[in-house]
């Protein structure tokens, strides 16, 4: 069986939390496709979004989630949910990744590299890598949430 493949990336502001938790994946049997950044030196966070969207959302691609890093988590985030097909979560507490994952069957979580402790982070990514869509009434929400991409 192979690993599952998760799509990973962050600006400048996430560099350091991506790289320590590129490692925590790599040691809990994930492989990791590393999408950037490579350093702090400054870079836009919509292009890292835009990347890891491409990857989340190809038809045939190997990444079904991902997971995505800047100071705050904010901007990524912003920039991820303008990605067709993407349902990104901003989330800084272990329920919060939880219900992404339930109610809103979430295919990328976004942190806050600059806000969250590795230990933390940690908590929050095997929440969410490790919480399964409720489906029920909360299906019926995610099919709105898409239509909603086909009114723009």
């Amino acid at each position: 069986m192979s690993k599952e493949q998760i799509a990973l990336g962050s600006d400048h502001g996430g560099f350091r939390l991506k790289e320590h938790l590129k490692v925590y994946l790599e040691q809990n049997g994930y492989e990791v496709k590393d999408l950037g950044a490579y350093s702090e030196e400054s870079c836009d966070y919509p292009d890292i979004a835009e990347k890891l969207g491409a990857e989340v959302t190809a038809e045939r691609g190997e990444c079904r989630r991902g997971i995505l890093i800047c100071g705050t988590g904010i901007g990524i985030s912003i920039a991820a949910n303008k990605i067709k097909g993407i349902r990104a979560a901003l989330c800084g507490d272990v329920y919060s990744a939880q219900m992404s994952r339930e109610h809103n069957d979430a295919n990328v979580l976004c942190l806050g590299g600059r806000v969250l402790g590795t230990g933390l982070a940690e908590l929050i990514c095997r929440t969410f890598l490790n919480t399964a869509f409720a489906g029920g009434r909360h299906a019926r929400r995610v099919a709105k949430i898409a239509a909603l991409e086909e009114k723009k």
